[in-house]
């Protein structure tokens, strides 16, 4: 090679890279392109896809050193033959690990799920907790591995914000397009978990960004089907659930029925999600009367589980084989009735004892028991006028999972999809239909808003609710020296009358204050401590505190309706 060419391809190189390293400049600073976001939003899809793949090889791993099953649809078959002192130590020695990881790792020994992500997508700009998710995919794998009665759906989608989070800061996304990038992880693993494409596009938008934009759907879709091609390279393009029959459906004559089983599928799913509160607030309360250490109350609740699966092996892990059989109709209806409540039991000592994993799978499993129960019923009733019992364990499987998610649109079609029967597709909307409009007025919402409504956090009201929260008043007051500001002597003298807030405070708890003491202004503080004067920083007008609110309430509503 010349001299010349050695100069002129050294001169292109470094044009490219400073090219390259304008554009990433450019890329921060502006922020993407709506073709750049699209390229952005399907590396996203791959990457949450894989993580995904990678988090159920590790779930399938760990049960087979465990349990010696190669497949987490047969685990609770492998643990039967199992000896019993081995099937109660495994989930002990689980959650002790769970248990010494989350302690680590988070600040309150809590496990991060749809909940936060939900959060992150409302309040935090897109972006959810790194560190603290992390730790969470961790204490998932061991619980799901070594005999937790938890889904897999939960933990899959925290970590596709996890992986949004780091792609929105590494390009100084803003709330739009970082919750966007979120929405377009969360419909990549969702879709590579279940292999249910249409689904996780529709569960991003449903659940996680609680709006159908047009704006984001686009790239949420092209997300969604990078995700489900990773798991068809994988596993091929099979449905999650094969049912070996189809049932055919006397509409008119059914439809009725269906009508009934998704109210008891409401109450059912309410029942579920309140077990798990209670769970949690019981355990909480003895934990603190017995200042039993954070870090061994998932080991409690694994030796709580590994008891129960010594007789009932099929409350260990996601349940897809137990559910299978449901599906199927190869139960009687003791046995789907008693692995019902066994499955509910199992559920709340393995969330209450904050193991780790989500909801939903478990939904499915309670759901399909659920609906095989009633449909045996039905059909023993009048046999003349109705199809297979496994019918309405398929509706029924829909109607509690979408009870408890809050997600009736997505929640059918994950069904549908899991088992590639579109021929029911009416029994499936009645039922889910009903179940989702009882349990909603039961709980507030859904599962996953109960629980950030616990937290203080109110997003089922909606943005007008919860906005105010965004704020803190030490960002919207005016300061000392404006011109514009309160004069020092107004302010002291309404703190002397106990009239003020703290810096930290929220525009929620100010407008609060404003409505009691009907002042124009209110002075911001720092307390300083017992006995010591308060700092004075400024004044937060009322119509500054208005003037944002109402600035946040169009940027939501631009952001939905464009």
């Amino acid at each position: 090679m010349t001299q010349s060419t050695k100069h002129f391809l050294t001169v292109k190189i470094n044009a490219a890279l400073a090219s390259l390293g304008n554009g990433w400049q450019l890329l921060r600073k502006r922020g993407p392109g709506k073709i750049q976001f699209w390229l952005i939003a399907l590396v996203v899809g791959f990457a949450a896809g894989f993580a995904a793949l990678l988090f159920r090889r590790a779930i399938t791993a760990l049960q087979t050193f465990v349990y010696g099953a190669e497949d987490m649809a047969n685990v609770h078959s492998a643990a039967e033959i199992l000896p019993w002192y081995w099937v109660l130590t495994v989930p002990v020695v689980g959650g002790l690990v769970v248990g010494l990881i989350l302690h680590r790792f988070t600040p309150d020994g809590r496990v991060r799920a749809v909940a936060d992500v939900i959060e992150g997508a409302a309040l935090q700009e897109g972006r959810v907790e790194g560190r603290e998710g992390l730790a969470s995919i961790a204490a998932s794998i061991i619980t799901l591995g070594t005999g937790g009665s938890s889904g897999r759906e939960g933990p899959v989608v925290h970590m596709a914000g996890v992986i949004a989070s780091w792609v929105s800061n590494r390009i100084n996304a803003d709330g739009v397009t970082g919750r966007d990038l979120l929405g377009c992880a969360v419909a990549a693993a969702v879709s590579a978990s279940f292999n249910a494409p249409i689904a996780g596009a529709l569960f991003a938008l449903e659940v996680v960004l609680r709006h159908f934009a047009l704006h984001a759907f686009a790239p949420i879709v092209i997300a969604s089907v990078a995700g489900t091609v990773v798991t068809r390279l994988e596993f091929g393009d099979l449905a999650e659930f094969d049912l070996p029959i189809t049932s055919a459906l006397e509409f008119y004559v059914e439809l009725p029925a269906f009508l009934i089983l998704g109210l008891i599928c409401g109450l059912v799913a309410t029942a579920l999600m309140h077990a798990i509160l209670f769970a949690e607030d019981t355990a909480s309360y003895v934990q603190m009367r017995t200042r039993l250490p954070r870090w061994l109350r998932p080991a409690v609740a694994g030796a709580l589980l590994g008891l129960l699966a010594i007789w009932f092996p099929h409350i260990i892990g996601v349940g897809y084989e137990t559910t299978l059989a449901a599906l199927s109709g190869e139960m009687l209806l003791y046995e789907a009735m008693v692995f019902a409540v066994l499955k509910v039991v199992a559920v709340a000592i393995t969330l209450g004892g904050r193991m780790g994993g989500g909801v939903f799978s478990p939904s499915l499993m309670v759901g399909a028991l659920t609906g095989l129960s009633f449909g045996l019923i039905a059909t023993g009733l009048l046999p003349d006028f109705s199809g297979a019992p496994a019918l309405y364990a398929l509706a029924g499987m829909g109607a509690v999972a979408a009870a408890v998610l809050g997600a009736p649109i997505s929640t059918t079609l994950i069904v549908f999809e899991l088992t590639g029967d579109w021929q029911t597709g009416l029994a499936v909307m009645v039922s889910v239909s009903l179940s989702t409009a009882l349990a909603s007025t039961l709980v507030t919402r859904s599962f996953f808003l109960t629980q950030l409504e616990r937290r203080g956090i109110r997003l089922a009201a909606g943005p007008q609710a919860y906005l105010l929260s965004m704020f803190r008043a030490s960002g919207v007051m005016r300061k000392l020296e404006d011109a514009r500001g309160a004069t020092k002597e107004r302010c002291w003298e309404l703190i002397e009358d106990g009239i003020y807030i703290d810096a930290s405070a929220t525009l929620e708890a100010a407008m609060a204050t404003f409505e009691r003491t009907a002042e124009p202004f209110l002075p911001v503080v720092t307390l300083t401590g017992e006995g010591k004067p308060p700092e004075l920083l400024g004044a937060l007008f009322h119509v500054d505190a208005l003037r944002t609110y109402n600035r946040a309430l169009a940027a939501v509503s631009r952001e939905e309706h464009r």
